[in-house]
């Protein structure tokens, strides 16, 4: 397996509760407790159902809020919203959900529509503050209402949304019309929260200008690693098989270590079988199958040449058995004293193999590694997957994502499906190192800026000062760059292809003339300084942490102090505590402009992406990247060309056609372009003046 990216963190164990037993983020969300709107971008498994508990309570009791209506996807995830002790930890009251009013407990899945509708409606009839109950039942309920009521039905109250992005500003999106009448209507309160906001998957979550009537918190997946206690390191791999994945699995599927598998999606060019005997197969290769544990339901496999017993939990059986295997996944052991015993409840269960489940809301702390099998184009899938292993737990000092993938160009009989397969893989990896790092905030550094470099604020946003970058100009590229980052780094990863990977591509291709498009394609009608300053942004959003990685891999960053995470024979300086190697990288040099454009992010991530390839495979790729070569164009030639005139001052020559080195080539060729042109135009004028 190749580790595209391992980031280490701080472990400051920052992340205890204050005196009223909130964790940092839970108390930055309770600072904007009065907004009537809040949005609330934060991991997987941060927190988020509690941080709600909080701002509703408070809603309760001095905002006028009358009832509080939580909507979750699917019923599993409504226990994260069940009564809960908070006045133990030093809030002054708990949250309760009655029975009656709890639409996810167990079996409640088995209640027909009609049913839940009219419980809802009792709901509302009633004295009752809180009630949980899924998207789908919101949605039936709140049209019955608004039919016999009215919308005013839902005046004074709070609805919170829960794994936002499953709304959408389509017309088509039900959810999303629900949420765009109550933000107009101006009379309810609404709390949205997901753990992946990539609003370039497809439609966006929200209109631009329903968005802007959010209050905005936003608590990086940085934050929160860097406060844990245990969870030390994370690390995005991914590996390779030939022929079906089932031969690879022993490979990949270490049963020591507390993982979470999830197979090909039906349909996808990954799944081979019946899905129930790809189950048996993967059982198969650990083991042999012994039986199953009475009170769970979980298979027991003893293990080849072994006399353990591991227990495995089958989430793709969705037959009557499965209700039970997922009450014991979410019922926590106890010890005599109440609290959770770490070492029964760790032993409860060993794997889990799961299709289409144990992603969003799942949650089980001691995952220490999420496999899963196949591509994955939505990027909102990847970051799910990998918040099942990034919660903290005693004992659990690293967490790792693969992803098993059919080795490119083997079993393809379309050569262009193997570099495009293999750009999907690093890209998805791309995307990781950017969800992972902190929200970076960039200005304009001048000469004799007495701020530090590298400064943290109240919002926990890391400010870098940057020399020669030029700041949004307009109040709308401000906006741009302070909300839109993320969606912009999504399509930049997703734009990976042939013109930024290839040994021929200057980094500046990627980082001016790509990007540029992206900005232009994503936004209409703006000036040249503002897609430049966004542009710029985004650029130094995407080669920092590269930039920084490289000069700790130049010099054994490690010597500062950083911590050195242990594993995979990594050069220890590649895994120092990031954010002391960005402000060791930055302390050592100023960071301009010109060398964030010098970096291909791009071509390093295939660079390391190569490295499990044999050479003849590796070949090959390159070779059909060769074959896919674009012709030359303008903008193309136009962002080469100060690279061409600083190759004439070096070399004392013009760039050779010929040459062996495939970016001096290219350099020739733009530069035959340019002639050419240049004549053209001169034709063209000549015959003007005739």
């Amino acid at each position: 397996m190749v580790d595209l990216i391992r980031m280490t963190y701080g472990s400051s164990g920052g992340s205890g509760a204050d005196a009223l037993g909130m964790r940092p983020m839970q108390a930055r969300v309770f600072e904007a407790r009065a907004a009537q709107f809040i949005l609330l971008k934060a991991p997987p498994a941060s927190g988020k159902s509690r941080a709600l508990m909080f701002v509703a309570l408070d809603k309760l009791e001095n905002q006028g809020v009358r009832k509080v209506i939580v909507a979750v996807p699917e019923t599993s995830i409504g226990s994260s919203f069940a009564s809960t002790d908070l006045t133990s930890n030093g809030f002054h009251r708990d949250w309760e959900v009655e029975d009656r009013w709890n639409l996810c407990v167990s079996g409640a899945e088995n209640r027909s529509k009609a049913h839940k509708i009219r419980t809802f409606e009792a709901f509302m009839e009633s004295d009752s503050l809180v009630i949980v109950c899924t998207h789908a039942t919101f949605r039936f309920a709140f049209d019955a209402l608004v039919r016999s009521r009215g919308v005013e039905a839902f005046d004074d109250c709070l609805v919170a949304v829960d794994e936002f992005h499953h709304v959408a500003a389509s017309d088509d999106n039900r959810l999303g019309e629900i949420l765009r009448r109550l933000l107009n209507r101006e009379q309810a309160h609404v709390m949205a929260m997901t753990g992946s906001y990539f609003r370039g998957d497809s439609v966006p979550v929200l209109r631009p200008k329903d968005e802007a009537k959010f209050r905005s918190i936003t608590y990086s997946y940085f934050e929160q690693l860097e406060g844990y206690e245990h969870l030390k390191s994370l690390g995005v791999s991914y590996a390779f098989y030939r022929g079906r994945y089932i031969s690879a699995i022993k490979d990949v599927l270490d049963p020591n270590k507390k993982t979470i598998v999830h197979i090909p999606h039906r349909g996808s060019a990954e799944a081979f079988d019946d899905k129930h005997n790809e189950v048996g197969l993967i059982m198969n290769a650990l083991g042999e199958h012994v039986g199953q544990e009475q009170e769970t339901g979980f298979d027991l496999v003893r293990l080849h040449g072994s006399d353990r017993i591991v227990k495995i939990a089958d989430l793709v059986d969705d037959g009557s058995d499965r209700a039970g295997v997922k009450t014991a996944l979410q019922t926590e052991i106890r010890g005599p004293d109440g609290r959770r015993d770490d070492a029964a409840d760790r032993d409860k269960v060993d794997i889990i193999v799961a299709l289409g489940m144990a992603k969003e809301g799942f949650d089980w702390i001691w995952c220490e590694h999420a496999l899963t099998i196949g591509y994955r184009n939505s990027l909102t899938e990847i970051v799910q997957i990998i918040g099942r292993a990034t919660r903290d737990a005693p004992g659990k000092p690293h967490a790792q994502f693969t992803n098993l993938v059919a080795e490119p160009g083997v079993e393809t009989t379309v050569v262009a499906d193997a570099v495009n397969d293999m750009l999907k893989a690093v890209s998805g990896a791309l995307l990781m190192e950017q969800v992972l790092a902190p929200n970076f905030k960039f200005y304009r550094r001048e000469d004799g800026d007495v701020r530090e470099p590298v400064h943290t604020d109240g919002e926990g946003r890391v400010n870098i000062g940057v020399q020669g970058l030029l700041e949004p100009p307009t109040e709308r590229s401000r906006a741009i760059v302070e909300n839109d980052m993320q969606d912009l780094v999504a399509k930049a990863c997703q734009a990976m292809d042939r013109r930024v990977v290839g040994d021929d591509v200057a980094p500046e291709v990627a980082t001016q003339m790509v990007l540029t498009e992206i900005v232009e394609n994503s936004y209409e009608n703006l000036t040249e300084d503002e897609t430049e300053a966004i542009r710029q942004d985004l650029a130094a959003r995407m080669n920092l942490i590269r930039a920084a990685k490289r000069d700790a891999e130049g010099d054994g960053g490690a010597a500062d102090g950083g911590d050195a995470a242990a594993g995979d024979g990594d050069d220890p300086g590649v895994n120092m505590s990031l954010m002391n190697m960005v402000r060791r990288f930055i302390n050592v040099r100023e960071l301009d402009i010109d060398l964030i454009d010098s970096i291909n992010p791009f071509r390093e991530g295939f660079d390391v992406a190569s490295r499990a390839l044999d050479t003849p495979l590796l070949k090959t790729i390159q070779n059909a990247m060769v074959a896919q070569r674009i012709q030359m164009s303008e903008r193309e030639a136009l962002v080469l060309w100060p690279r061409i005139k600083r190759f004439r001052e070096q070399e004392g020559r013009e760039p050779n056609p010929h040459a062996e080195d495939p970016l001096e080539k290219r350099l020739a060729e733009a530069l035959a372009y340019i002639r050419t042109k240049k004549a053209e135009r001169a034709r063209a004028n000549a015959d003007s003046q005739e």
